[in-house]
């Protein structure tokens, strides 16, 4: 959770529609150049 503060320390503006930042498990990853499948992510 540090690195998700750091972020919203460095980013935060206080103005309405600054965004928001989504948090979720990651199950795999593509590598869309070449269609590499990862199952287990780094």
């Amino acid at each position: 959770m540090k690195k998700i503060t750091a972020i919203v320390r460095e980013a935060k503006t206080g103005n309405t529609g600054g965004g928001k930042i989504f948090i979720s498990p990651i199950e795999n990853i593509v590598r869309i150049r070449t269609g590499e499948r990862e199952e287990k992510p780094i």
